[in-house]
């Protein structure tokens, strides 16, 4: 980046500080959040910056007196060595950044292959993103869920919202756990104690805070039914729940988990809008013919992303070749270690690409 568009970066922060610092700014709570999210998205930024002038002015101090004193000749030699270091980090930061880490997400989970089994992995999966979310302090909220009769989730629709504080959202935490999530295991149903492979599919996209994407009401079919247990039974006695249909595209969205018709049928309008906003992004994508991961939508076995095998306590995602053998801890949300490999490869592309 020029000298130029580095001073635009110090400026804009500047002039957040001073936004943030005015009480009436936050009288919005929406554009607080937004101004504090870029304020801490720039911050890093800030005081590389900031690391490297002072520290190449040391170097150029430390030259001067290197003639005087012997101590500042190695002085100088230790700054000379840490520049590059430091200019490298600065490159790092100054990547550009998917314009949706700061968001919150809409995370799917479907059974697959594997009849009762997946759906009682699917809902293993649910308890894994949920106990990730609470040591994150997010808040998650399961939107719509079918379960199968032994307990498991044909399919589950979760809400994921990072704290307003936050300088990472939830999607650049989450964002590459879409795909097809394969299970190797002895399956509570099997009595000859072989083990079985079934998966399950994750499907996550960004909730942006302002929806850009118009939904013509004409273009919806509006269904209203009775919330549901197990095994389709009826858990309550009024028509709250409520099915959306997007009939251009086809995508079925239903929420059945507020307290009444009218929130129910806000929540799956704002789910729709996010994941008409997911399927604009990638048409956008596919036109410009941009690179970007995709998820896998059916849930085959053979197609997967990553694959948890209990007989050895492993997780292995194969996109960056991660093997790691506490499965246990991961099931209980110690996700971190994976997510940081998936971070660490596609920040190692960015850069090479980059550097192309």
């Amino acid at each position: 980046m020029d000298s130029s568009s580095l001073k635009g970066l110090l400026d804009e922060h500047a002039q957040l500080e001073q936004q943030l610092a005015d009480p009436a700014v936050h009288a919005d709570q929406a554009r607080a959040r937004k101004l504090g999210r870029r304020y801490a998205e720039l911050s890093p930024v800030v005081r590389a910056v900031r690391e490297l002038d002072q520290t190449r002015d040391d170097l150029s101090a430390a030259r001067e007196l290197a003639a005087e004193d012997a101590a500042f000749a190695a002085e100088a030699e230790e700054l000379t060595a840490k520049i590059p270091q430091l200019e490298a980090k600065l490159t790092e930061l100054l990547l550009p950044r998917d314009p949706y880490d700061g968001s919150d997400v809409v995370m799917e989970i479907k059974s697959g292959e594997g009849g009762e089994e997946s759906a009682l992995f699917a809902g293993d999966l649910l308890r894994m993103y949920l106990r990730y979310a609470e040591r994150h302090h997010w808040k998650a909220e399961v939107l719509d869920s079918t379960e199968s009769d032994l307990g498991g989730y044909k399919d589950v629709t979760l809400s994921l919202k990072s704290k307003a504080a936050d300088v990472e959202g939830v999607w650049a935490r989450l964002k590459f756990e879409g795909g097809v999530h394969r299970v190797q295991r002895v399956p509570a149903t099997e009595s000859q104690g072989r083990i079985h492979t079934s998966a399950s599919g994750v499907l996550i996209y960004p909730e942006p805070e302002e929806v850009e994407v118009e939904v013509d009401p004409n273009d919806l079919r509006i269904d209203v039914f009775r919330s549901s247990g197990p095994g389709g039974q009826s858990v309550n006695t009024t028509d709250s729940a409520v099915r959306i249909t997007h009939l251009p595209t086809g995508i079925v969205v239903s929420c059945q988990n507020e307290k009444s018709q009218i929130q129910n049928r806000a929540r799956a309008l704002q789910v729709l809008q996010a994941r008409l906003q997911q399927v604009a992004e990638e048409e956008a994508a596919a036109k410009a013919s941009d690179a970007r991961r995709s998820q896998v939508r059916t849930v085959d076995r053979s197609e997967r992303v990553r694959t948890y095998n209990f007989p050895e306590n492993r997780i292995s995602d194969h996109r960056v070749n991660y093997k790691a053998y506490n499965l246990d801890q991961v099931l209980d949300g110690e996700l971190d270690g994976v997510l940081d490999a998936l971070a660490s490869a596609d920040r190692e592309e960015r850069l090479a690409a980059q550097a192309g």
